[in-house]
Parts: C-alpha cells; sequence; structure tokens
C-alpha cells in the first residue's frame, strides 16, 4: 500500500497543493493554513524522498530527487517566513517562485530524455514559467487578483501534465 500512495500520491498532491495556495490568495483559506500546509508538505517531502532514495539514483528519477530536495529547501524557507515577519516576502517569493521553476526544471529535463509522451513534460514546464511569468505581471496590473488566479491556474495545469503524465506511463 505504501509503494501505490509513493507512486500514485503526486498525482492528488500537486495540484491539490497548487489548489491550496490559489484559495489562500482568493482568501477562501488562511495564512496559518498555509504555514501549517508548509510544515505538513515538508514532513510529505522528507518521507517521500527518503522511502524513494535508493529508486532515485540515476537518470530521470536521479534529476526528480533534486527537484524534492531542492524542493524541500524552498518549502522550509516559506515556513521560515511565517516565524520570522522581517523576511517573509522575500521567504514567501522565493518559495512560491521556487515551486514554480524547480518542477518546470525537472520537466523540462524529462521531456529531453523520455522516449514516451516527451511533449506534454516539455507542455509541463512551458506552462509553468509562463504561469509564473503572468504571476509576476500581476505587479503591472496593480496585483490584480484575476492575473495571479491565471498565473497559479497555468503552474496548477502545467505541473498536473507533468505528473499525471508520469503517473500513467510509470
Amino acid at each position: 500500500m505504501l509503494r501505490r500512495l509513493r507512486e500514485n500520491g503526486p498525482i492528488i498532491l500537486v495540484p491539490l497543493a497548487w489548489t491550496f495556495v490559489t484559495a489562500v490568495h482568493l482568501d477562501l483559506a488562511s495564512e496559518h493554513a498555509l504555514f501549517v500546509a508548509h510544515l505538513v508538505m515538508a514532513v510529505i517531502i522528507v518521507v517521500f524522498t527518503a522511502l524513494s532514495w535508493s529508486a532515485m539514483d540515476h537518470g530521470v528519477l536521479l534529476a526528480w530527487r533534486r527537484v524534492l530536495l531542492a524542493g524541500l529547501v524552498v518549502t522550509l524557507a516559506g515556513g521560515v517566513g511565517f516565524l520570522v515577519p522581517a523576511v517573509a516576502t522575500p521567504l514567501f517569493t522565493l518559495s512560491l517562485a521556487g515551486w514554480m521553476l524547480i518542477p518546470a526544471a525537472g520537466l523540462a529535463y524529462t521531456s529531453q530524455h523520455v522516449a514516451e509522451t516527451p511533449r506534454r513534460y516539455l507542455l509541463g514546464a512551458v506552462l509553468s514559467v509562463l504561469g509564473l511569468l503572468v504571476y509576476a505581471s500581476s505587479s503591472l496590473a496593480g496585483g490584480d487578483t484575476g492575473v495571479l488566479v491565471a498565473g497559479l491556474s497555468l503552474v496548477n495545469v502545467g505541473q498536473t501534465i507533468g505528473i499525471a503524465t508520469a503517473v500513467f506511463q510509470y
């Protein structure tokens, strides 16, 4: 059962995480809940990575182990942002942008190293980067929530395409 959860869990967790971040931006969930989510995510990343360590020691899976380790760092940085208000903004920015770009790099790498459906992985990477650009452009639109949500939605769709492709193909 644990193996099935490790193999299939990300297809639920990835879109759930981005949907939750979007809910916080829409004031449908609290920042305290987001802090708790950071802690839960950090634990999940540590457990998943530890249990999968030996299986992720070469090729594309090694790249994804590195994505997880870098993701853990930016997740912890975001968590620290809740505890140290003086550095909250840069740490939240690092955490959010990190989770937009680090998986995008993993998806782009994967697209170059798999024979089956490499375009799906590349599409996921492109949508993630486009999502970051749209999200960042919201400052030009006066912080428009619709633009923020559009950016987050692009990232959500892109990364969900990538993880769904991985889960259903392997």
